[in-house]
């Protein structure tokens, strides 16, 4: 029997039909619904139904959510989530699909996905960020997906730094796409350096990166300082993990060198020794937005045994 995957996030909300070999068969998308999260679940589901064939049903449903406890099939709190607590989305949708459930935090499916199928195929270990939004993280060790002792691992937006005027911030409030908002709204304010954002009518992630990618100054500042930044987190998690492959996903990450260059800078001049790193150890994500999706059919798949 065939797999449902429904890659629920907190700006869009994705479903698809796979083979049973995983093998993606039809596709639908949404902007993930606001409102209660009842109406939200319903909505899900007519999504998910859509991408069903006739007088089909399937094995099992894998289901990539937000939040550090997704594994537990239930929304216990999730920052792209405002008003869910304790929500039991798996097993709404095992009674609504009358088949098993298996979900998992968003990040760590993505990482089984690039393992499995994607740029971190054959490479052991191999970590999974995103840049987007927040900054989250998925681990392959020993061929398997580490998710640590209560299934919280791992969260590399969170590693913390002090900055020097006494703040202490996460990796995701200094690289991420929320970071290069807010960064380019504090230069604007500091000064009076000429830059397209100041006629820009939202100053978030999205139009920095436009910006910086056409050239703006400013723009590009902010990029290469979130860049640096970036540097420092994979730092600590190259000297924790020694991964042989890091793939960078998310809207951020397609910034490309404008945000690479300055994080290898970094990561070649504050390793302890050179046998960390080599020239292939950044990679991007080769399955772009299915990539949660993929995961989460591989996810249902081996639960099946």
């Amino acid at each position: 029997m065939a797999l449902l995957a429904i890659d629920f996030g907190g700006t869009r909300t994705r479903a698809a039909w796979f083979s049973p070999e995983a093998a993606l068969q039809a596709r639908a998308e949404m902007a993930t619904p606001s409102g209660p999260a009842d109406a939200v679940i319903a909505r899900l589901i007519e999504l998910a139904q859509s991408v069903i064939p006739p007088g089909e049903r399937p094995a099992a449903v894998g289901v990539s959510a937000p939040g550090p406890q997704a594994h537990t099939g239930r929304i216990l709190h999730a920052p792209t989530l405002p008003g869910w607590h304790d929500v039991p989305l798996a097993a709404r949708l095992a009674g609504a699909f009358d088949a098993p459930v298996a979900m998992e935090n968003d990040a760590n499916l993505a990482a089984l996905a690039e393992y499995q199928r994607g740029a971190a195929a054959g490479c052991d270990p191999a970590l999974y960020l995103t840049i987007s939004t927040g900054i989250g993280g998925g681990a392959i060790l020993g061929g398997r997906l580490f998710t640590g002792w209560r299934g919280l691992a791992i969260e590399p937006g969170h590693i913390k730094f002090p900055l020097p005027d006494g703040r202490i911030l996460s990796l995701e409030d200094l690289a991420s796409g929320t970071a290069l908002g807010r960064m380019a709204r504090e230069r604007l304010a500091a000064g009076s350096v000429p830059s397209s954002l100041r006629t820009a009518a939202v100053i978030d992630g999205k139009t920095v990166g436009t910006a910086a990618m056409a050239g703006d100054a400013l723009a590009t500042a902010v990029v290469q300082e979130a860049g640096q930044w970036l540097g420092l987190g994979l730092v600590c998690l190259i000297h924790l993990f020694n991964p042989q492959v890091i793939v960078l996903g998310g809207s951020v990450a397609r910034l490309g060198e404008l945000l690479l260059n300055p994080a290898r800078q970094v990561i070649a001049g504050y390793l302890t020794d050179p046998a960390f790193n080599h020239p292939d150890l950044l990679r991007p994500s080769q399955l772009g937005d299915d990539v949660c999706l993929i995961g989460a059919a591989l996810y249902a798949q081996a639960s099946l045994g």
